[in-house]
């Protein structure tokens, strides 16, 4: 399988402290690719790695199929927004958009109006960028990355801090972004519920380590919903599921077993598996967020 980008065996150290370890990932051309990671995992500086702000201490990057040095001349393709938005806020959007225009080489006043009513800024005229919204400087800043017309863009942490209409309006230009254009976008976050939302491949970082690389459709079959009961003997339990021609479910461990059929029949489970002197400690329907599969993976609290 071919990727637009993978990043092959990366670290970056800081002194003795390593900020990225050995990590590989593999995103494909359309996808929204989340960055699992609680704050100091080591995302940001994975992002900035890939566009070119920061050098790696060993490992590098496949972009477009070239390493290496081959990479320099494709880094236009790449939009950044890391961290926060580099905006000269004593001028208006238009005027930030003439500067990130010039820097990048990119001519015509279209293109500004353009990517302005792209993400919802076409009628803020010569405002300030003083006086914005967190999530209008925040939308302002998605279309700085896009001057150009990159093929990926970077987003560290795009909704963090703003209110809930501001983050479900970056959410709707990323997947405006990915669907229409075609871009494929990286974008880290710590608030997985919203990320859940949008992400199509997941990667999930802890102490600058990739422990997991997971699709949405992966992720929904690990965490679909299901019937979780603990009893006193797992080999007796199964015998008496399968006599009741229950066979989609599995043993967690010695106490555990989850079923994924028939989810409304767990009252008559319980009563089949005491008659059957099986004792059940606990019995439920449950479906594990996106959230949880994190905390289960890394065993971290919620400070995510």
């Amino acid at each position: 399988m071919e990727y637009l980008l993978t990043t092959n065996s990366i670290t970056k150290r800081f002194g003795h402290h390593t900020a990225v370890n050995n990590v590989s990932l593999h995103i494909k051309q359309g996808d929204i690719y989340g960055l699992i990671g609680r704050n100091g995992a080591g995302k940001t500086t994975l992002l900035r790695m890939i566009g070119g702000l920061a050098s790696s201490t060993s490992g590098d990057f496949t972009l477009f199929n070239k390493t290496g040095r081959e990479v320099l001349p494709l880094m236009t393709r790449i939009g950044l927004l890391i961290e926060q938005p580099g905006l000269y806020t004593g001028m208006s959007a238009a005027d930030n958009m003439k500067l990130q225009c010039l820097a990048r080489g990119v001519k015509g006043k279209k293109c500004i109006d353009e990517l302005l009513a792209l993400v919802g800024l076409s009628d803020v005229g010569k405002k300030r960028v003083q006086n914005f919204s967190l999530g209008m400087k925040q939308r302002l800043g998605i279309a700085m990355a896009m001057v150009g017309d990159p093929d990926l863009l970077l987003l560290d942490e795009p909704i963090n801090g703003l209110d809930p209409q501001g983050i479900v309006e970056i959410r709707e230009i990323i997947t405006k972004l990915n669907r229409e254009k075609n871009i494929t976008v990286v974008i880290s976050s710590h608030i997985l519920e919203e990320l859940s939302k949008m992400a199509t491949m997941y990667g999930i970082i802890h102490n600058g380590e990739l422990l997991e690389e997971i699709s949405r459709d992966e992720l929904s079959a690990k965490c679909c919903e299901r019937i979780e009961i603990v009893v006193n003997n797992t080999a007796a339990a199964c015998s008496v599921i399968e006599t009741m021609g229950i066979m989609n479910y599995k043993v967690v461990d010695k106490n555990t077993i989850e079923i994924y059929e028939r989810l409304d029949e767990s009252g008559a489970i319980t009563l089949e598996l005491a008659k059957n002197d099986v004792k059940t400690e606990s019995v439920g329907v449950r479906r594990e967020s996106l959230e949880e599969y994190y905390l289960n993976m890394t065993g971290g609290s919620r400070n995510v």
